[in-house]
């Protein structure tokens, strides 16, 4: 990026994961570019339009299909937080039931529903009014391995006197990106899809900031072999970084009559014509999620070795795919070390509920020159931190 000066900046920042592509990317601008001088459709509202017929038909042969998977898609408005809305509201309406387990330090937006899933105590004090109807959980790793994964949840759950309402369904991020690069294992995954098949409780996977190729494959939750109930989508599934959010449920879920949940912009052609194209272009192979893997050992690495070089600011390094953190034991060395890295011209932000993680979430296109220089900005910026 530039500023209007002509200065360059890298940027590890993406778009908070909606531009996985990098910005402006050739062939989803010239798709966009001539959808728009043939006069296609802008705003389409429910039409089915040409453009969503084609995106469909994307979702289902180059993600759907080659995965095994079967789910119907539901366009909720323009937003994550409008999928996880939705979410939300279709897991209350199949089961009858209000209550929603959510994971602490989990981050699902900033409408009243999604705040009342997200665990960041200023986001959540924003609404002006009780967040209810919600239950945190411990996340993967949240009492340091002294408890057996589940142990309280199960507890809860089996105990009539426990005064946990039977829960609608789970919430969560595989990898927590604005909760601090917080990474779940598979076997934690798949132990938390099991607990909710056998007590009849959805899973909602929210892949609106990890899906799209950020942790490696298209989907997040690949990595543990589990199939969700449901899935948010949003950020990079529009490709060019237009606003478009997808809901994906299993069929059987569908149970909306017509308007019950609507919005005016759902129907954003424009962002469709891209999202076909970016499914075209980068995920009719595995060259990608090849690509992203090996860029992920280069970022480790790197981080690896600026934790064990200045030992004395104790830093843990976390992450998957090309989503990574350095969490630091003072919040107030990550704020240097992002003002440093955007004074050398390195953009990257904080995470975690005390802006303690400096995060780094580059294009999944980055070269590996842009790569390598990126982290020797980086190194540079946490060595002068240190000072």
């Amino acid at each position: 990026m530039y500023d209007e000066n002509g200065r360059s900046y890298l940027d590890f920042f993406a778009g908070a994961g909606a531009l996985n592509y990098g910005h402006n990317q050739p062939e989803l601008k010239r798709a966009l570019l001539e959808y728009l001088e043939r006069d296609g459709v802008t705003h389409g509202l429910d039409m089915h339009t040409t453009a969503k017929r084609e995106l469909l038909a994307a979702l289902r042969e180059h993600v759907f299909a080659p995965r095994g998977l079967d789910y119907k898609v539901q366009f909720p408005g323009p937003t994550g937080t409008n999928a996880v809305e939705a979410a939300l509201k279709l897991a209350r309406k199949v089961t009858g039931r209000e209550s929603i387990i959510s994971f602490t330090h989990g981050f699902h937006g900033m409408t009243l529903g999604s705040l009342s899933v997200t665990g960041n105590a200023m986001k959540r004090g924003g609404a002006g009014i009780p967040l209810v109807h919600a239950t945190p959980m411990p996340f993967d790793n949240y009492l340091d391995g002294q408890v057996p994964d589940f142990l309280w949840f199960e507890r809860l759950l089996a105990d009539s006197g426990s005064g946990l309402n039977a829960p609608a369904a789970v919430i969560v991020e595989t990898v927590q990106g604005e909760g601090g690069i917080n990474v779940a294992r598979p076997e934690w995954l798949r132990a938390l899809a099991d607990l909710c098949k056998r007590h009849d409780i959805l899973l909602i996977v929210d892949d609106v900031q990890m899906g799209c190729g950020r942790t490696g494959p298209f989907f997040s939750f690949e990595v543990a072999g589990i199939e969700p109930d449901i899935v948010c989508l949003s950020k990079s599934i529009g490709g060019y970084g237009l606003p478009l959010a997808l809901v994906l449920l299993r069929p059987e879920l569908d149970v909306w009559s017509p308007g019950e949940h609507n919005g005016t912009f759902r129907g954003n052609n424009p962002a469709f014509v891209t999202a076909t194209r970016a499914l075209e272009l980068f995920w009719t192979d595995d060259l990608l999620p090849a690509q992203t893997a090996t860029k992920g050992e280069v970022v480790e690495s790197a981080l690896t070795a600026i934790a064990s070089k200045h030992a004395e600011l104790d830093i843990a390094v976390r992450g998957r795919g090309l989503a990574w953190g350095l969490a630091f034991a003072d919040a107030d060395v990550a704020a240097k070390v992002v003002t440093g890295a955007f004074d050398r011209g390195l953009l990257i932000e904080t995470a975690g509920a005390d802006g303690e993680v400096a995060k780094l979430m580059p294009a999944l296109t980055i070269g590996h020159d842009e790569l390598g220089e990126g982290l020797e900005i980086l190194t540079d910026a946490v060595a002068d931190a240190a000072h």
